[in-house]
């Protein structure tokens, strides 16, 4: 009886934790939470200073005593400790009381290992969670558009996150065949810095960085370019100073990812079985994530591979979306659960 009370009470909460943005769905209320995977420590205490937007306001701007964190890196837990700091600050801020947490679903990249996945279910037990299941990022963003996983019909989804981009084929409630690649917004932000330090000896900072991927990066030619003003710090005499830099260059510095997500989706097509294959020319291909955002990337896929690409309806918050499905109809979606699987 106890129990089933606190299971009344509890509330089972659904994390989209990011590279680059961490998403909390709080079932019954929806996406509380959508902020930078970031937190800001006290070098010696490890006493929290911010986390998520305050953090990312401070990315290269603190002292000595202050330490900005990114404890995710290409889509796995790279410090263990700050992502579970983290964690614990993301669900106080969506007004979970940590004491009554039951289920946490936690979506994660489909490539990664068994440690990896140990240590996601870790992290989230160690932030309050009574139950941990961990769900493949493609399958939740699948879920999440609102395409039927469940029928004999082939889907494929491009999500393009911050530290990879998953592709999957999805059918039956399974993922038939995957590629996940570890490039993706943050390989995007060090691209164009290196840009910067290659051509114009101009040292910029990631939040810059990632400043003009959002506002002039493309994938594709614009039907009119665009330029900004772009602040730096000049390597040669180590003064600041401004450059103008138009989406043209910008295109140049991010071809290398561009064209690494263009082959690894090529790869994916190329393995899919011809049934789905069909499908999936009929259907189209759908891009979610934050790098489904970046200007005419659909234009360029649409190119390679001369086929529909659809970008989804606020591809940002897919796959916190399709958490809060699987956390509404436990029974319809539970063949998507990640099973833990004993190393031989």
């Amino acid at each position: 009886m106890g129990f089933s009370f606190f299971n009344f009470l509890s509330s089972d909460i659904g994390i989209d934790l990011g590279t680059a943005n961490t998403l909390i769905y709080v079932k019954g209320k929806g996406i509380i939470v959508n902020e930078p995977s970031i937190i800001a420590l006290e070098e010696n205490t490890d006493k929290v200073v911010a986390v998520g937007n305050e953090a990312r306001q401070m990315l290269g701007r603190t002292h000595q005593d202050i330490i900005t964190i990114r404890p995710l890196k290409d889509g796995v837990i790279a410090d263990f400790e700050a992502t579970e700091i983290m964690m614990r600050e993301f669900i106080k801020k969506a007004n979970v009381n940590r004491m009554m947490i039951g289920k946490i679903i936690v979506c994660v990249p489909s490539g990664i290992t068994e440690v990896e996945k140990r240590a996601v279910r870790d992290s989230a037990e160690r932030a309050g969670a009574r139950e941990v299941d961990l769900v493949a990022e493609a399958m939740a963003s699948a879920i999440g558009v609102g395409l039927e996983i469940e029928e004999p019909i082939g889907n494929m989804i491009v999500d393009i996150g911050g530290g990879t981009s998953e592709i999957a084929v999805i059918s039956l409630n399974g993922i038939v065949n995957h590629t996940s690649i570890r490039v993706g917004g943050d390989e995007m932000n060090s691209s164009i810095i290196q840009y910067f330090k290659k051509n114009f000896n101009l040292l910029i900072g990631e939040k810059t960085a990632e400043d003009i991927k959002c506002n002039i990066g493309s994938a594709y030619k614009l039907d009119e370019e665009i330029k900004t003003e772009v602040k730096g710090r000049d390597l040669v005499d180590g003064i600041p100073k401004t450059i103008e830099i138009s989406s043209a260059e910008i295109r140049e510095a991010l071809s290398d990812s561009i064209n690494a997500i263009v082959e690894a989706i090529k790869l994916s097509l190329e393995r899919t079985p011809p049934e789905l294959a069909s499908d999936i020319l009929d259907r189209g291909i759908i891009l979610s994530g934050g790098g489904a955002l970046l200007k005419n990337l659909d234009a360029r896929l649409r190119e390679e591979t001369s086929m529909a690409i659809h970008v989804a309806e606020d591809p940002l918050t897919c796959v916190a979306r399709g958490c809060g499905k699987i956390l509404d109809e436990p029974e319809k979606y539970e063949k998507v659960i990640l099973r833990h699987r004993r190393s031989a």
